[in-house]
């Protein structure tokens, strides 16, 4: 529901852009000429730019591109429009200016959404760095969660990200969620799967699933299943984790949760549960996809919970809507609440949006810093 109404009002606002961006390009000089004094030629002229623009940006980038293009598009030309006439009144000018607010507004959009690709479609390095007065060793960990293959990188293409992690020498390495969805096809799951099995690292690779992973729309309409999946990255030596524990290295567990989508139909442990499997003193690490149990794992005593899904809040400046809704509990970065750290990471990749604007692609490198004594 909330993302057909998220849906339905960016259809709205974009239906009322292409109209307003009609008026301001029939401000042109170039367009008054064309058009010869007739008010209805001059929006004709300007209609026919704003659908040439929104073809273009569709066949480029996807319809909701497409129409997030138009919006931002909509807000530096108001915002432009606005100085202009403050500037306009400033200087106090009998003759008519020429129109540069117009002009300023299409570089200024262009120069924000090529930010936004860049972020995008470039994976950074993100590092945290984690002390425990527990009595274990170090461990290095290696995050990724929505690589959403095939979007902004191809299963062959995952490839040269999986060498960046590698090139970081991590104990381990975890999945955090959505690391396919709908459209991935089954060719590009298996080149990712592949990917992952050349990673050599102390204590393997860990994977719980995401929202997207098993598909909304049944097995045919990708050509695999969630079964498929967990077979494919078994075989290229990935530990698939439902509401599942192991002990990892010198005093860590690791809890693979079930995703909250399967929790809202009784299907997976809570965490209470989940922690009774933990042996007494050990630092307690938590995969769950969607930061959506904040309260519970701090009060269940988890050390670290790291989660994915929120994409960094995408675009500037809802960042936080996630949080502003009580959707998610957080939407980017790291927080405390008691002695539990909750790290949320931006994904190393979009689902259907090809912008970032509000964050950036990358992978986390969380470095846990124990009290080891060997008496």
């Amino acid at each position: 529901m909330m993302w057909m109404l998220l849906l339905g009002m960016l259809l709205l606002g974009t239906v009322g852009g292409i109209v307003y961006l009609s008026s301001r390009f029939a401000k042109f000089a170039f367009v008054q000429k064309a058009a010869k004094g007739r008010k209805w030629a001059r929006f004709a002229i300007g209609l026919a730019f704003v659908l040439a623009l929104l073809l273009a940006t569709g066949a480029a980038f996807g319809a909701i591109n497409a129409e997030l293009c138009i919006l931002h598009l909509v807000f530096f030309w108001l915002a432009c429009d606005g100085i202009g006439r403050l500037v306009g009144r400033q200087k106090k000018s009998s003759q008519t200016p020429r129109y540069y607010a117009g002009a300023c507004a299409l570089a200024v959009t262009a120069a924000y959404l090529a930010c936004g690709w860049y972020f995008a479609h470039h994976v950074t390095r993100t590092a945290y760095t984690l002390e425990t007065d527990k009595q274990v060793g170090s461990l290095r960990i290696v995050q990724i969660a929505d690589s959403h293959i095939g979007n902004t990188f191809s299963g062959e293409g995952f490839f040269k990200h999986v060498q960046a992690i590698q090139s970081e020498h991590p104990d381990i390495v975890v999945i955090t969620g959505d690391y396919v969805d709908d459209d991935t096809s089954k060719e590009d799951m298996e080149a990712a799967c592949e990917a992952l099995g050349t990673l050599e690292t102390t204590y393997g690779a860990y994977y719980v699933f995401g929202n997207h992973d098993k598909g909304y729309y049944g097995p045919k309409y990708r050509g695999y299943s969630g079964d498929d999946l967990i077979a494919e990255l078994e075989k290229n030596h990935v530990t698939v984790l439902q509401d599942e524990t192991v002990p990892i290295g010198d005093g860590f567990s690791l809890i693979g949760r079930q995703d909250r989508s399967e929790g809202q139909q009784g299907g997976r442990a809570s965490m209470e549960e989940l922690m009774e499997n933990v042996s007494p003193g050990s630092y307690s690490i938590v995969l769950d996809h969607q930061p959506h149990d904040y309260d519970a794992q701090a009060a269940a005593g988890a050390d670290l919970v790291l989660s994915g899904h929120t994409h960094g809040g995408q675009l500037f400046p809802f960042n936080h809507m996630g949080e502003w809704l009580g959707i998610d509990d957080k939407s980017y970065g790291l927080e405390q609440r008691g002695d539990t750290n909750f790290i949320v990471t931006s994904g190393i990749s979009n689902w259907a949006i090809q912008f970032k604007t509000g964050c950036k692609a990358e992978y986390a490198v969380i470095d846990i810093k124990g009290n080891f004594s060997s008496q």
